[in-house]
């Protein structure tokens, strides 16, 4: 019987070219190029894109050290991006009529939970945590050596 793990680097590769098309297809739907700000998440997908097809083709020490910091990249724009959502949410909380009387009073770690979980405000922080979620996947999968190797 072939070793499972063999699997594991092609399905955690297989994990990303899927995650980054779907993401790619929600940035699309949500017409995600209106302005200059919401052109990094793009830049981040074509990041993850190469890295995908250098791990899948070579996993050379350089091979490696490039995917690695290309995703590395693509993760900071994904963390940058869920802060940005959270923190334009939270500052349109005084905004919705839901909370435009108290929302002054509120503890501020229910005004943050309420931005962070999209109660208040538009942008979504779920969205840009996928490319984060992406590149730690891509990250892992070059910790997985493909079967065979001898060095």
């Amino acid at each position: 019987m072939r070793d499972r793990s063999a699997w594991l680097r092609p399905g955690l590769l297989a994990l990303v070219a899927v995650s980054v098309l779907g993401t790619g297809l929600e940035l699309a739907a949500e017409r995600h190029w209106q302005a200059w700000n919401q052109l990094p998440p793009w830049g981040a997908l074509v990041l993850l894109t190469a890295g995908l097809v250098i791990a899948a083709l070579s996993d050379s020490r350089r091979a490696v050290a490039v995917v690695r910091t290309l995703s590395v990249i693509a993760l900071a724009v994904g963390a940058l991006g869920v802060y940005f959502h959270v923190a334009a949410n939270y500052d349109t909380g005084f905004l919705d009529q839901r909370y435009a009387a108290t929302w002054e009073r509120l503890p501020q770690p229910t005004r943050w939970w309420y931005a962070v979980s999209e109660t208040v405000g538009p942008a979504p922080p779920f969205a840009s945590g996928a490319l984060v979620q992406t590149a730690v996947v891509l990250l892992l999968a070059t910790l997985l050596r493909r079967p065979g190797r001898g060095d």
